[in-house]
Order: structure tokens, then C-alpha cells, then sequence
């Protein structure tokens, strides 16, 4: 069963995504990167404030898992970060882990799809499966 979220859950992932987004943008414009966007989907906490899972969303996507996974090794240095910026408002930065939101990607698949007559509705499988998360 899923639990409600609290509203301090609610607020914290707000501030959380915002924060995550800015300094992945700061990131991205020190290192002279073009052509690139990442944006921070969704943030959920755990009821007890330990763990976040941040999703995130890159584009273009032949570049997406090559940077996710290098974001995925720097997450501590993030969290470094986001510790620093709010050392007032939290006790403890939650661990973040990171997924590849690619929720555009399915809906662009459900778009085309329809513009070529189908009905994905009806014939389900002429799209693919998204995995749960």
C-alpha cells in the first residue's frame, strides 16, 4: 500500500528539486557544455528523510546515459553541495539515488503512433513496456 505523503515530505521534495536542478545547471555551464539539457523531473523522500530519488530527464538522449552515469558517480559530490546550500533547512541531506525519467520518450513513442493510424490503446503492444519504478 502506498503511504501519503506528509506535507514536510512535499516541501522538502520541492526544495529538493529546485535546488538539484540549479546545481546541475551551474554544473553544466562551468564545464562549457552545449547543446545539453537536464532537467530534474520529479524528487520522492522516504517517510523518514534518509533516501530521495531524484528523476531526471536529458536531452538529447544518444548523450543521456553516458552523463547519467557520470552523475551517478559524482553523487556524493552533489549531496556535498546540496548540504552546503541547505545546512539551515535540513539535519541531514538524504542519499540520493538518480533514475532516467523517460516518460517523454514514451509519449512521443504514443504520439507517433497515433499520427501513423494505430490505435495504442487497443493494440498495446505495439509500443514497449516502460518498467515500474
Amino acid at each position: 500500500m502506498d503511504k501519503q505523503e506528509t506535507p514536510r515530505q512535499k516541501k522538502i521534495n520541492t526544495v529538493l528539486q529546485q535546488e538539484i536542478a540549479v546545481l546541475l545547471q551551474k554544473a553544466i555551464r562551468k564545464g562549457n557544455v552545449s547543446n545539453l539539457m537536464v532537467s530534474v523531473t520529479k524528487v520522492q523522500v522516504t517517510s523518514d528523510l534518509t533516501l530521495a530519488k531524484v528523476y531526471l530527464s536529458i536531452f538529447p538522449n544518444d548523450k543521456a546515459l553516458t552523463l547519467f552515469e557520470g552523475l551517478k558517480e559524482n553523487g556524493y559530490q552533489l549531496r556535498h553541495d546540496l548540504s552546503q546550500i541547505m545546512k539551515n533547512q535540513l539535519r541531514r541531506i538524504p542519499e540520493l539515488s538518480f533514475y532516467l525519467d523517460d516518460s517523454l520518450d514514451y509519449i512521443e513513442k504514443i504520439e507517433q503512433e497515433i499520427k501513423a493510424g494505430g490505435n495504442p490503446i487497443k493494440n498495446p503492444s505495439s509500443l514497449e513496456t516502460r518498467q515500474k519504478k
